[in-house]
């Protein structure tokens, strides 16, 4: 994994002060994660993905290898209803995101610029907004970041830990995935991205038949 991708994302303080608040027994078992949110790229565990990693730091899995995303459906934070199988059919770019993580600001503009620029190539973003603890707080950042694109309420983690073990983690916040066409993980990043990397990790799945 890159230097990059090892460095800090968050400051203690913020993992202790989202940690107290989830104080409520539904909570317990993302809390113990949070313990280690934000902390450096990477998943827990191992879990056999066929993930293969490239020098950028992007992970790739060829066609024919690839796992199905887990169901995901729920609550927006804009507050309406989504379910990733309604694309079905399209690429889609699932970000992982939260309004108190500086790297999820600081890649928020790229996500933005590339999905109105491929949205009529068959391209659908979606994010999900996880472990914030007040939703007024993730509408203040889709409203401040100009987001267009939908999000996923998931403030306790609970969406995360449907994903096969070693696909994403609590512990690589922000991380992004590229969905193939047929609902499987092609491409992930446990990493903030630049603009000229989010197209890299999308163009080849793009380019597939």
């Amino acid at each position: 994994m890159s230097a990059a991708s090892r460095a800090p994302l968050c400051s203690t303080s913020r993992i202790r002060s989202r940690r107290d608040a989830l104080t409520t027994a539904a909570g317990a078992a993302a809390a113990a994660l949070l313990l280690s949110a934000c902390t450096s790229g990477g998943t827990s565990g191992g879990g056999d993905t066929n993930f293969v990693m490239g020098k950028d730091g992007i992970s790739t899995v060829e066609q024919g290898k690839r796992d199905a995303v887990p169901d995901l459906s729920g609550k927006t934070v804009a507050g309406g209803q989504l379910d990733l199988k309604s694309y079905r059919g399209k690429i889609v770019v699932l970000n992982v995101w939260g309004s108190w993580c500086s790297p999820c600001r600081a890649e928020a503009p790229n996500f933005q610029k590339v999905s109105t620029d491929l949205k009529d190539r068959g391209v659908q973003f979606v994010g999900i907004n996880t472990l914030d603890t007040s939703n007024d707080n993730a509408l203040a950042f889709e409203k401040q970041q100009g987001v267009t694109y939908p999000s996923l309420s998931d403030p306790k983690g609970k969406l995360l830990l449907r994903f096969k073990k070693g696909t994403l983690s609590l512990q690589a916040i922000p991380s992004t995935l590229v969905i193939d066409r047929e609902g499987k993980i092609a491409a992930r990043s446990l990493a903030a991205l630049s603009e000229e990397k989010l197209r890299k990790m999308i163009d080849p799945v793009l380019a597939e038949k």
